[in-house]
């Protein structure tokens, strides 16, 4: 089985200008997470990921305006971990066990695609996986 055949296709994207009050009022109407960082919403040329946990902490721990904190400021430039469209599902969840991450960008190229969370794999994998991998990002240190 294919990463595209269970992530969460077209999912919403935000610029490094937008707001954290508005990746959070996405992540609401969206019901999800994490929002990937994108150039640009024509492109979605990936540029990172952010989580509930990252305005929680870098937003509203730290008493900063969410309506002017710009995503760019809490953005880690750093390689964003992610999956192929095309990798199997087997391969998301070792990445995903590897990085200690809860959620990764489906990418084509350098373009965002979809969403693969440990709900999606949950719904398409034996419960021994599941039970792996949920273990296995449990007990490290959260990153996404």
């Amino acid at each position: 089985m294919k990463a595209r055949e269970i992530m969460t296709d077209q999912p919403a994207c935000v610029t490094p200008d937008d707001t954290a009050q508005h990746a959070a009022q996405l992540m609401s109407d969206c019901d999800c997470g994490c929002v990937p960082v994108v150039s640009d919403l024509e492109s979605h040329r990936l540029v990172g990921v952010v989580t509930d946990r990252d305005l929680a902490l870098k937003v509203v721990a730290e008493g900063r305006d969410s309506g002017t904190v710009r995503l760019g400021e809490l953005v880690d430039r750093t390689e964003v971990v992610t999956i192929g469209a095309d990798d199997s599902v087997d391969e998301a969840i070792r990445t995903m066990k590897d990085n200690a991450v809860r959620r990764l960008p489906v990418i084509d190229g350098k373009s965002v695609v979809g969403m693969i969370s440990q709900a999606d794999i949950a719904r398409a994998m034996p419960d021994a996986k599941i039970g792996d991998l949920v273990d296995a990002i449990s007990s490290a240190p959260p990153n996404g």
